[in-house]
């Protein structure tokens, strides 16, 4: 069951608000989670997506004794609202209806920041010692949300999305969350997990869409001739080498003989 539609005093999208609705849905907005997701707009609460594959949609509270809220398609690229009243909605989700079929997803746009302050200090600084724990695509939970987290440095982009067979490459649907601090771009998307191909899809500080890039972070690609990455966890290797280790100091000692094998006069 659908459920009921509350009014959504929103009503026609004001000035300000249809100009960032086509950003959004051309694809050129530069700070997409100042639209998207939920907002607190006086004694409401608004959800805003853009679901372009969808015919209508529904917010589902986050507590079962809730009924799922159709949301107004306010752009026929399907651009959806709903104004509910009360506070902040908590861990809803989203009903979708596509094909004739009907399915739920969490909102990538209602979880918060991905990096940490110190992550995005030492970024920002070059003194980061473990790039490899932050940028890429990293498999992960978030607010007990399974799901991957992509970070990407692109300091003089416009707009970074990511794309990959989950959201069609469709470059719309994914834009990430811009840390100015840092030029990291970053963005936490449920239900896609490890082996799921993604690139990132960038608009230049000239305004035009680049080719698509691979992920210079990423742990694993697809083979060839394609030049995916694909979303893989850090690597859990078990090294075996203990013995060679507990030796290496003393065979690299300023004193210790080194064999020389050959040596080039001239040189």
């Amino acid at each position: 069951m659908a459920g009921k539609k509350l009014p959504d005093s929103a009503g026609p999208l004001a000035a300000g608000i249809a100009e960032a609705v086509e950003a959004i849905v051309a694809g050129s907005h530069t700070d997409p989670f100042a639209l998207l997701g939920p907002h607190r707009e006086g004694d409401q609460a608004v959800v805003r997506a853009f679901l372009p594959a969808a015919s209508r949609a529904w917010f589902v509270p986050p507590d079962t004794s809730g009924n799922p809220v159709e949301m107004r398609k306010a752009h026929p690229s399907g651009f959806f609202v709903v104004a509910l009243p009360g506070e902040l909605p908590g861990a809803y989700r989203i009903r979708v209806e596509s094909g004739g079929q009907r399915f739920e997803q969490e909102d990538p746009y209602r979880f918060g920041l991905v990096l940490g302050e110190l992550d995005m200090h030492l970024i920002a600084t070059g003194d980061h010692r473990q790039l490899y724990h932050a940028m890429g695509a990293h498999p992960r939970e978030l607010d007990g949300v399974a799901g991957t987290a992509f970070a990407v440095w692109a300091p003089n982009a416009r707009r970074v999305s990511v794309v990959g067979d989950f959201n069609h490459w469709d470059g719309r649907m994914h834009p990430m969350r811009r840390r100015a601090e840092a030029g990291v771009w970053e963005l936490f998307l449920p239900g896609v997990g490890t082996g799921a191909l993604y690139k990132f899809e960038i608009i230049g500080a000239d305004g035009q869409v680049q080719p698509l890039k691979s992920d210079p972070y990423a742990f694993a690609a697809e083979l060839r001739p394609g030049t995916s990455s694909r979303v893989h966890g850090l690597p859990d290797r078990q090294w075996n080498d203990e013995e060679w280790m507990s030796q290496r100091a003393a065979r690299i000692a300023t004193d210790a003989p080194v064999s020389v094998y050959e040596v080039h006069l001239g040189s």
